[in-house]
């Protein structure tokens, strides 16, 4: 299964089992980004504490690319050669980034466009240094 499954189902439009008729359409310029979930426990297999994980969870650096407004990546002189991601990719980005919320318990960012500074094909192991 893949990271994204683990909590957003996009296919069967469900988060953590329920409908995700709720996801905001981002407006503009802006990208709706899934958090993924923080791992419970250390590699040493050591549960974290809740405090901990929400931490990370709130300093995160990675997402997931659930939504793209309708003017993201639109500007042809700030984007040359044309958007930086799409709907399904795995991005980095600065930790504290972009507007936070959650939808039955899982969390989203609001992010601009041009805050996008890699794309990962595999978000498990990143982590802010």
């Amino acid at each position: 299964m893949a990271v994204a499954d683990q909590v957003i189902d996009l296919k069967e439009k469900k988060i953590k089992n329920k409908p995700v008729n709720q996801l905001p359409e981002p407006s503009g310029y802006k990208l709706l980004i899934t958090i993924p979930e923080i791992e419970a426990k250390t590699r040493g297999g050591i549960l974290k504490p809740d405090k901990l994980i929400d931490e990370e969870r709130v300093s995160s650096v990675v997402g997931f690319v659930t939504k793209v407004g309708p003017d993201a990546y639109q500007n042809k002189e700030r984007f040359p050669s044309g958007p930086w991601c799409k709907e399904g990719d795995f991005v980095l980005f600065r930790a504290f980034q972009g507007t936070r919320i959650k939808i039955h318990g899982q969390e989203f960012r609001l992010i601009n466009d041009d805050t996008v500074e890699a794309i990962v094909d595999d978000p498990r192991g990143y982590e802010r240094a």
